[in-house]
């Protein structure tokens, strides 16, 4: 039996759930090692002195990393094979953040910081697409949104435990934890994680078929003598062509213009919203209680795009999801621009729910655009290209705050970037008129073909 085909129309096996479970925990340890620095900066701030500009760089350098990681060393996966990426980028983030956590100076930490950042850019692509290929298709949609949970609900636990770490033990703290919650996940995902069952048939490395054939008994079916056909994809041409040749260029660019103006009003609103509302009542205490409830909000959000893939297709899915962050942010704006600090705390809810949800979203309909062979690169690039553009997000907030912007007029303009991301979206959903991708099921179909995947 050929194993992708039973993954992909069989009910999830055990392995298949444990493989998202460890995968999921993964991207909640990556959510509060991504946002951290957020929870850390208003009390940072107040010991080191920063200006707001300091602390715009301090914010980017970890967004600069993921963006460099998500180009150059995702595309590794393709190579070397998704288990092995896996477990060099956990060592090199538990690395990175001790470093962190050392820090004595504003160079060192934006140093250390933007050296953490690279791994965990590599890693957050690699996640996603295992996810994504041990997910039935039938249950892909639902289980990519389930998914989509780990990144917000890593944020928003991380920057509750944040808070008392800091009081307890100061800033180094929540670096230190998370140094050692990434050392002890290096070692289940040494025990547990699988190989991609599409990289072993599409690449071949050494002891594929063994490999292949271990992976199958642990699902409960039979070994083979040989391995299945590679797929088409895979055979045709190199990485750039399955990427941008054809009407592949016109999927890429939209989906990849979509996802960056989404990343750069989800980086804003996670990275300055504490900061905002402490200044905007003076209290750190409200600060924080508004940052860990836009990333709680994207758990909700997570959980209402799977809900959506049970009546939409993904993509409509998250087309709704970016023109409710446009709403959710308009309202924030209005609600701080008047001093409502219990409104503004709803709306920051809200906010999360559809910046961070829509990351989600873009993590369940990204993989299967692309076809196996250069879905590494695809989805890492699309993650870099994102990245990229949202490095701009909370040092270009920094900058603006310090020439006099008020911090309303800040919203307003990223939800006019959401508003612009819904548009090269429903592009997107446009390309796919015509071809099995139109009328795609709800779930998806990673591994299936470009011209008939979502």
């Amino acid at each position: 039996m050929d194993v992708r085909e039973a993954i992909r129309t069989q009910p999830m096996r055990r392995l298949q759930w444990q493989t998202v479970a460890v995968c999921l925990v993964l991207t909640m340890i990556d959510g509060f090692e991504i946002l951290v620095m957020a929870f850390v900066a208003p009390h940072l701030a107040k010991a080191w002195h920063l200006s707001p500009v300091e602390v715009g760089y301090l914010l980017s350098a970890g967004v600069l990393g993921t963006a460099l990681g998500a180009i150059f060393l995702s595309p590794l996966a393709d190579r070397i094979g998704r288990r092995p990426h896996a477990i060099a980028c956990l060592v090199l983030i538990t690395l990175g953040m001790g470093l962190s956590a050392a820090a004595q100076n504003v160079p060192q930490l934006v140093a250390f910081r933007a050296f953490a950042g690279l791994s965990i850019g590599a890693l957050v692509a690699t996640l996603n697409i295992t996810a994504s290929e041990y997910s039935s298709q039938r249950r892909r949609g639902v289980v990519m949104g389930i998914y989509g949970i780990g990144l917000p609900a890593g944020a928003a636990l991380g920057g509750a435990l944040s808070g008392l770490l800091i009081a307890a033990y100061g800033w180094r703290a929540p670096f230190i934890f998370g140094a050692l919650i990434t050392a002890l996940m290096l070692v289940v995902v040494i025990a547990v994680l699988p190989e991609s069952i599409d990289y072993l048939v599409d690449k071949r490395p050494r002891r594929a078929l063994a490999q292949y054939n271990a992976i199958a008994r642990r699902l409960g079916y039979a070994a083979v003598e040989q391995l299945p056909e590679a797929a088409a994809q895979a055979r045709r041409g190199g990485v750039r062509q399955a990427i941008f040749g054809g009407v592949m260029a016109r999927r890429t660019a939209f989906l990849w213009l979509s996802y960056a103006l989404l990343t750069a009003a989800f980086y804003f609103a996670n990275t300055w919203t504490a900061k905002l509302m402490a200044d905007a009542t003076g209290s750190p205490e409200l600060g924080l209680r508004a940052g860990v409830l836009v990333p709680l909000g994207g758990v909700l959000g997570a959980l209402l795009f799977a809900a959506l893939t049970l009546v939409v297709r993904p993509r409509l899915a998250t087309l709704f999801i970016l023109c409710g962050g446009a709403a959710a942010f308009l309202a924030y704006a209005n609600a701080l621009g008047h001093g409502a600090v219990g409104l503004s705390l709803a709306l920051a809810l809200a906010v999360g729910v559809f910046a961070n949800g829509g990351i989600a979203a873009f993590y369940a309909i990204s993989p299967s655009v692309y076809p196996a062979a250069a879905r590494g690169a695809g989805v890492g690039w699309m993650i870099g290209f994102g990245r990229v553009v949202s490095i701009l997000s909370p040092l270009a907030t920094g900058y603006l705050l310090a020439s006099g912007w008020a911090p309303r007029l800040t919203y307003q303009l990223f939800a006019g970037c959401l508003l612009l991301a819904g548009l090269a979206c429903w592009l997107l959903d446009r390309t796919y008129r015509g071809t099995d991708g139109g009328t795609e099921s709800a779930s998806g179909a990673a591994g299936a073909s470009p011209e008939a995947a979502a």
